[in-house]
């Protein structure tokens, strides 16, 4: 803890307790805050693991398929099969807020392949693990774009929750206890001016005493010297 270099004064004690009851109710809000982005990273996370899961299941068995397609089919044919898609994805990009933090947000829709027919191809000349490998590849789409934006909502909640967090120890560990320190030591200075202050009075207290009381004696032999 170390004190602030202000003056000792009734009025920077005052300041100063303005702004440790600002500290504390600001420490408390960024706390609140901190346990609800934590809340919220931790669910996140978790669909996380399941979105990657579900994306890793449907690309091994896609790629599975296509290297036994690649092994039954030439690679001339299978350039062929594949050189014009089907099917494609548009992919809008919106945001949406989570305590102060602007996360995206994917909105995708896939155009063309139409009545589910995603293949770019005729089937009299390929193989059903090509068919399998494209079907796996489509699956994986939504878990991937999905995985996509809830990677980088973990991203930025990670962040703000490291910001929050310097920002909590900043005024849990720092700004709050100088606050205290500082007007302890400004209550204290003030006790010690008030005691020096009453000392004073009564020692001028005394001396007026002593003073009327040696001009009492003075006018008395006066009085008796007449």
């Amino acid at each position: 803890m170390a004190r602030l270099n202000v003056n000792p004064t009734r009025m920077e004690m005052t300041r100063l307790k303005g702004q440790l009851k600002t500290a504390t109710r600001g420490h408390k809000l960024l706390k609140d805050k901190l346990d609800e982005l934590m809340k919220q990273f931790m669910e996140i996370v978790r669909e996380n693991k399941r979105l990657r899961e579900e994306a890793e299941t449907a690309l091994e068995n896609a790629y599975k398929n296509f290297i036994i397609a690649r092994a039954v089919l030439s690679e001339a044919s299978l350039g062929e099969a594949l050189m014009i898609p089907q099917q494609s994805v548009s992919v809008k990009v919106t945001k949406k807020n989570i305590m102060s933090v602007n996360v995206p947000v994917f909105d995708f829709q896939k155009e063309g392949g139409g009545d589910g027919n995603i293949f770019p191809y005729g089937m009299a000349f390929t193989s059903g693990e090509l068919d399998s490998a494209m079907l796996s590849f489509s699956d994986a789409m939504e878990p991937l774009l999905r995985l996509a934006e809830s990677e980088k909502t973990a991203q930025l909640l990670a962040q703000e929750i490291e910001r929050t967090r310097r920002r909590v120890n900043a005024l849990e560990n720092v700004m709050i206890p100088n606050y205290q320190e500082t007007i302890k030591y400004i209550t204290m200075k003030l006790e010690e001016n008030e005691r020096a202050n009453t000392t004073r009075l009564m020692k001028v207290k005394d001396m007026v005493a002593k003073k009327a009381i040696e001009t009492k004696r003075k006018q008395e032999a006066a009085a008796f010297g007449e």
